[in-house]
């Protein structure tokens, strides 16, 4: 989403300042003060490299080749006062660098894109039909200080290639319309939209504009990915139970907003059938996606916490056992993905920013 980044710079305003051991920056940036970019405990990841160096940089996703990241950027310093869509080339060389281009509109708000298999194509959401001026952030005050995303109503789903050009506008309902991924074979998409009166997965083809509702309990459901396989898809989603919860749910999303520090792990078969919830963990387990071998999921989350930070990735089971710490910044883990080779992953955090908010991203080779 920007659901989902908004989790992230909602947080972020709470987890700054935390440093550790000192670390050697990447070359051709400036030395970070003293902070931590690989943790001994993270023995999967190796040769972990940090690509953007300032601002929120959220939700990047390689292409199908591994060779590039789209991902989505705010960082009011040069001019990027809400996320705006980038794509970059990643370095293989420790002396290249990585030099993002924009490739969304430059106006409204924009969240979630993903790659078409093409390697030419993307999909991602954006506000600029609605305005062209940032929309504006939600008074948390009227609410009781409580955390909450904007659900902004003027968000649509367009696909454009890597010109930035918009080749197509795939929603058009009123509501709110974002968080997209496709599905391996590039034939079908799935997102979330409130145009039914909940927050409700959908799903897609491509090619006709034909598309199935595959979610119906009440709540928030997002943030779906295909399984690599294609045979499964794994999402996040809040089950407010209590008369109590169930009002207060509705009364925000009348108002487009939602509360998201209560949310699990699902899954199901790619068609919706056979929902199962994974995770029965408290707090906000979220940003789930099925590792390289379509039987295993990584997630984030702050469960381990009750002050609702740091939040660290976690592998486990597709049933939700043996569950392991993969992460240990101090701050903030999450936005994992695989390459589809399955031999290097991409994360964003909060390590290494110097003790600022910033957000930025991470890569590194995947060591089972």
């Amino acid at each position: 989403m920007s659901s989902i980044s908004w989790i992230a710079a909602g947080f972020l305003a709470v987890i700054s300042g935390f440093f550790s051991k000192e670390s050697t920056p990447a070359r051709n940036q400036p030395a970070p003060i003293a902070d931590t970019l690989h943790y001994p405990e993270e023995t999967h990841f190796k040769n972990l490299r940090q690509l953007t160096f300032g601002g929120d940089n959220a939700e990047a996703y390689f292409s199908y080749d591994g060779k590039y990241l789209i991902f989505q950027k705010t960082y009011a310093k040069e001019g990027i006062p809400c996320d705006q869509i980038y794509i970059g080339k990643i370095p293989t060389k420790p002396e290249e660098v990585f030099v993002p281009k924009l490739v969304s509109t430059g106006t409204g708000r924009t969240t979630c894109a993903y790659w078409l298999p093409d390697g030419k194509h993307f999909v991602y959401a954006s506000t600029h039909l609605g305005s062209k001026d940032c929309p504006p952030v939600p008074d948390r005050s009227k609410y009781g200080n409580k955390y909450i995303w904007p659900l902004y109503p003027s968000y649509d789903i367009f696909l454009a290639d890597t010109n930035g050009v918009i080749v197509k506008q795939l929603t058009n309902a009123k509501g709110y319309d974002a968080e997209a991924t496709i599905s391996p074979d590039g034939k079908k998409m799935i997102y979330t939209s409130d145009k039914d009166g909940d927050l409700e997965l959908y799903i897609m083809d491509l090619k006709t504009g034909k598309e199935k509702r595959i979610t119906h309990d009440i709540g928030y459901d997002g943030g779906a990915w295909f399984s690599p396989d294609g045979k499964k898809i794994i999402w996040r989603a809040s089950r407010p139970k209590t008369a109590e919860e169930i009002s207060s749910y509705k009364e925000l999303l009348a108002e487009h907003l939602v509360a998201p520090t209560n949310m699990e792990v699902f899954t199901a078969n790619a068609d919706g059938s056979d929902v199962k919830q994974i995770t029965s963990l408290g707090q906000a387990n979220w940003a789930p996606i099925f590792m390289p071998d379509s039987k295993r999921i990584l997630f984030a989350s702050n469960h381990e916490y009750r002050r609702g930070f740091p939040f660290n990735l976690y592998m486990m089971n597709g049933d939700g056992s043996n569950r392991i710490k993969i992460s240990r910044d101090k701050g903030f883990d999450a936005f994992a993905m695989f390459s589809y080779d399955g031999k290097k992953i991409v994360f964003c955090s909060n390590r290494n920013n110097g003790g600022t908010r910033d957000t930025n991203i991470f890569v590194a080779d995947w060591v089972e």
